[in-house]
């Protein structure tokens, strides 16, 4: 049986969730050239990558080992890439993550969180 998270892990997935469902409605009506020439979209989208970054840190033991599935020491470590090797974030590399890793993260926080609300900027 799942560990219930605290008050604290619930924000952390909280911020997961939001921050991930955040880039893929920013990414979703374009196309990987489109997401590579729109320089504001990948810096929208890059931020939200770090607080997930960020916000993952913020989970440990049971509630990252009910999740064995997801990729948590990369998820940690791409913040650190994010924000002090600027130079080498790919947009590729982003549009992959935006496209694969996040829907399970996405699964998780929603199965963590249940029904609760979402915030108001999330898209329907």
């Amino acid at each position: 049986m799942p560990s219930e998270p605290d008050r604290k892990e619930r924000l952390a997935w909280r911020a997961i969730l939001d921050n991930s469902l955040l880039a893929q409605s920013f990414c979703e009506a374009l196309s990987a050239n489109e997401f590579a020439a729109d320089r504001k979209t990948f810096y929208a989208v890059t931020r939200c990558l770090e607080i997930v970054s960020e916000a993952a840190r913020r989970l440990r033991g049971a509630q990252q080992s009910d999740h064995p599935n997801i990729r948590w020491r990369q998820i940690e470590d791409s913040g650190n890439v994010f924000r002090h090797v600027y130079q080498n974030v790919a947009e590729s590399r982003v549009w992959a993550i935006v496209h694969g890793e996040l829907n399970d993260l996405i699964a998780a926080a929603n199965a963590v969180l249940g029904d609760e609300p979402l915030r108001e900027h999330q898209p329907k």
